[in-house]
């Protein structure tokens, strides 16, 4: 008798009951931080499974309604993301799911996805390759019936510095005159053997980590153009880091970053180009940061695509892309 009474005893709802006193409409509700595992089509055409941390997210448009239904989220974001491979059209259903569970309450909806994506590289050179992960953030908003997609990523690259490269070209050349007399003639072998040696090259430039992040707003399509977005900025900036490295390897990484000698001004130009061209975006932000070895402060700059009501470079463009 007393587990039947259990069953039949309806539980509180404390959600239901309004507060007048602090009434309000909120502009977003909801969960972040939701541990998943997400599947996404690879570039070779395989499905690559990551973990993902999800933020999903309604409005409370009513005022006097205490809360949302915060399990309902959760629930519909663990169904959605098992199911099936991430895509446009698969986010679009989540949101309208998470919208059709609120109707009562929202007309607005969210839902932000950050993981890591590998992709095997093959070495510069050598028959090698090895595993590189790109961080990935998707966001989808379905706002009064219409629906936006962002993706969000980086890309880590190598950047000598012109000016630095200028000045040690000036002490090599300097120590050239020093130990070759002027007017005498040359030794072809012994020039050979003097550009060989850590004497004669007693200069070189600085070289540093650095990162590429980009926001793109995108077209309409059926899939996400991951990997030609992160192929076209890698293409751009020309030393993009590498996996698996032997000697060979080493040498043409040295040969790319003395053909691409770069301030971070002409790294951001590099890409703001490359994304200019790509298909199915409509508007794109970035931020170059160069983690300079010469100093402990960064060089960064920051380019929009220039788009009316679109992206823009204010104070908002310096917070981090992973927040």
């Amino acid at each position: 008798m007393r587990n039947t009474d259990n069953a039949l005893r309806a539980m509180p709802d404390i959600a239901k009951e309004a507060r007048p006193d602090v009434a309000g409409a909120l502009d977003w509700v909801g969960m972040g931080e939701i541990e998943v595992p997400v599947e996404i089509a690879g570039h070779d055409g395989r499905t690559v499974q990551s973990g993902a941390r999800v933020t999903a997210y309604v409005n409370l448009a009513k005022p006097d309604v205490r809360g949302i239904h915060m399990s309902r989220l959760y629930l519909h974001v663990d169904k959605s993301l098992s199911a099936e491979p991430l895509t446009p059209c698969s986010l679009r259903r989540l949101l309208k799911d998470f919208l059709d569970s609120h109707a009562d309450l929202s007309d607005r909806a969210m839902v932000r996805i950050a993981f890591d994506h590998l992709v095997r590289r093959k070495a510069l050179v050598s028959d090698n390759s090895g595993w590189k992960s790109y961080p990935i953030v998707l966001t989808a908003l379905m706002d009064r019936g219409q629906f936006s997609l962002e993706l969000g990523f980086e890309v880590v690259y190598s950047s000598t510095c012109p000016c630095s490269a200028a000045l040690a070209r000036q002490l090599i050349q300097e120590r050239f005159n020093d130990d070759f007399a002027r007017g005498k003639p040359l030794d072809y072998d012994a020039v050979v053997a003097w550009l060989g040696s850590e004497e004669g090259i007693n200069a070189t430039p600085h070289s540093q980590r650095s990162s590429a992040e980009v926001r793109v707003k995108l077209g309409q399509g059926f899939e996400f153009p991951i990997i030609d977005l992160i192929d076209r900025v890698e293409a751009s900036l020309k030393t993009p880091v590498q996996t698996a490295v032997k000697r060979v390897d080493e040498q043409a990484f040295a040969r790319l970053n003395g053909e691409n000698l770069m301030f971070c001004e002409d790294a951001a130009r590099r890409v703001q180009h490359a994304l200019d061209g790509a298909e199915h975006v409509t508007d794109f932000w970035l931020r170059v940061s160069h983690y300079e070895s010469l100093h402990p402060h960064n060089a960064v700059a920051v380019a929009t695509k220039g788009v009316a009501n679109g992206y823009t470079g204010g104070i908002d463009a310096f917070a981090p892309l992973r927040r």
